[in-house]
């Protein structure tokens, strides 16, 4: 007996992004961190300097779709633990400790991921990001349509 793969729907995207997320929370878990400190404190280890706070609580809001007020939350327990620290009135930046942080669970995540995505083609890979990225940029679309109380076009 021959089972078809389903065909992508939420249902499929959501079973994937718990499932690898699962793995993610596993590993902060075991550092006392959450996901969406793990979201914020990437932004701030990724960038070339320090980053203004509106800025960041912008791109985790984009991220996580969640308020303004929770991203900024976020930043403050970071502050908290020490993982970031002000740089000037408007900014933060990471710490020694968050950049330890950040590059430690990313080096304990790394090889799971890489287990994860073992053996599939690089052509569905790509395939499956246009495809996703397509479907983020529409479900932004109509997230936004639905904050302002208006239908898309």
């Amino acid at each position: 007996m021959t089972t078809t793969p389903p065909r992508l729907d939420p249902r499929v995207i959501a079973l994937a992004h718990y499932a690898s997320r699962a793995l993610l929370e596993r590993v902060l878990a075991r550092h006392g961190a959450t996901f969406q400190q793990s979201v914020t404190l990437r932004v701030a280890a990724v960038a070339d300097g320090p980053v203004g706070r509106d800025e960041l609580a912008g791109q985790v809001t984009g991220s996580l779709k969640c308020t303004p007020e929770e991203a900024r939350s976020v930043v403050e327990e970071l502050e908290g633990a020490g993982l970031l620290a002000p740089e000037g009135p408007s900014a933060v930046r990471i710490t020694d400790a968050g950049r330890d942080l950040f590059t430690t669970t990313s080096a304990e995540t790394a090889p799971l991921s890489a287990r994860v995505y073992a053996g599939l083609p690089e052509e569905d890979l790509a395939a499956a990001g246009r495809v996703l990225t397509l479907i983020t940029e529409r479900a932004n679309r109509e997230l936004a349509a639905l904050t302002r109380g208006t239908a898309p076009r």
